[in-house]
């Protein structure tokens, strides 16, 4: 909105100071600091509308320290995040860029499906909430818009302007482009693009880029449960979550900066830029959010709030063409999911051999596991940060290392 009303006066009146609102690092500077301040001072009015309707948390009993000291604590406060996010999009990004325009969809779309979880929940009593087929078919549906939008749609280009013997950096709307491109990039490779088409012999004259569809909607669905299992500890999956967002963040900006594709040999996105801008926003909701969420912590986000921004980190990655560097980069959600999956096949595998379930861990997901060893939470949440953080130098470290 404010966006294109200084474009208006800069434009006809030359009004002094407009075109500083043309500046992503402005516009993604004063989106952090609104998005920020609506979480930590809205936010709080919201917690206690919260407690006063008594949507609490059903705390299951798994025996763990401190779990009865939970119970009844807010929850839903994705709700927060969502609209500390969305506000300051709204009145400061270009909501014209189809990178915009995907980012909101997803974000109403999964705010929804997580908001009939945790109302199916808390109102309805079930603590198993929405079956997981029908978030499976939410998200799907997603993948579904955002592999039909990133293929079709002719404003999302890649250009490559790395040439082999030479690099002349010349004016971007001259740059060869190509529409409905699947190019991806591999990390830690020297030719670090990938092209799907050429994996699954895709043409535009049939329809074998389904199977591009389908790898997104595994991604998205992947790091969105993923995102929703580490929310079990309190501040583990906010904070994780906004170390993540702000990587891809740098990402976004470079790969729709001209100047530092070129000298990174990458991938360059027109228009990616304006992702900086949601980022700004949806870290400045996360971080406000923190703030209420860290131990002992006064509201949870629910599935409102894990699986929304899981899925918009995955989405977030997709556009930025880094869905393969998630296992890297979302290495704690990665390792959450598995201890999970190991768990489980273990326990069935054994029963069905010995007629005795067995486990590998003392429960999962593997935070749980720490904690019936004896560590505080603090110290496990503190511990899981600095992995992830390690984890997002080693990400941006695959720009140079190849």
């Amino acid at each position: 909105m404010f966006y294109y009303l200084f474009d208006f006066l800069e434009k006809n009146y030359q009004f002094a100071g407009a075109s500083l609102f043309q500046y992503l690092s402005f516009r993604a500077g004063i989106t952090f600091i609104l998005a920020l301040f609506i979480s930590t001072v809205f936010g709080k009015r919201i917690i206690n509308y919260l407690s006063f309707k008594q949507i609490g948390e059903n705390i299951r009993e798994l025996d763990l320290p401190g779990e009865n000291l939970k119970k009844g604590t807010p929850t839903m406060g994705g709700i927060i995040i969502i609209i500390s996010t969305i506000i300051p999009i709204i009145l400061f990004a270009d909501f014209k860029n189809i990178y915009i325009i995907i980012l909101l969809i997803s974000t109403f779309w999964l705010g929804v499906i997580g908001f009939i979880d945790d109302y199916i929940k808390v109102f309805r009593k079930n603590k198993k909430g929405l079956k997981g087929s029908f978030k499976i078919i939410g998200q799907v549906i997603l993948g579904l818009y955002i592999g039909f939008t990133v293929y079709f749609n002719p404003e999302i280009k890649t250009q490559n302007i790395y040439e082999k013997n030479q690099i002349n950096l010349v004016d971007e709307h001259s740059l060869s482009s190509k529409t409905g491109s699947l190019k991806t990039t591999i990390p830690f490779l020297k030719d670090n693009e990938l092209d799907y088409e050429e994996i699954f012999g895709i043409k535009s004259t049939n329809f074998n880029w389904i199977f591009y569809i389908v790898i997104i909607t595994l991604v998205i669905v992947s790091v969105s449960n993923g995102a929703n299992l580490t929310d079990g500890l309190d501040g583990l999956a906010a904070g994780s979550s906004s170390i993540i967002i702000f990587t891809l963040g740098i990402f976004a900006w470079i790969s729709g900066n001209i100047i530092f594709s070129d000298y990174l040999n990458i991938m360059y996105l027109p228009g990616i830029g304006e992702i900086v801008v949601f980022v700004a926003a949806m870290l400045g909701g996360l971080i406000g959010f923190l703030w209420y969420n860290t131990y002992p912590a006064q509201v949870f986000m629910g599935d409102t709030g894990s699986l929304t921004v899981g899925g918009l980190i995955a989405i977030i990655a997709i556009l930025v063409r880094k869905e393969l560097l998630l296992p890297i980069l979302c290495g704690v959600f990665l390792v959450e999911t598995l201890s999970v999956i190991v768990q489980v096949s273990y326990f069935k595998y054994s029963k069905k051999k010995f007629g005795v379930g067995k486990r590998i861990f003392l429960m999962t997901p593997i935070h749980h596991h720490f904690q019936k060893k004896g560590y505080s939470e603090s110290k496990i949440v503190a511990r899981f940060w600095i992995v992830c953080i390690m984890l997002a130098i080693l990400s941006l470290i695959t720009l140079k290392v190849r």
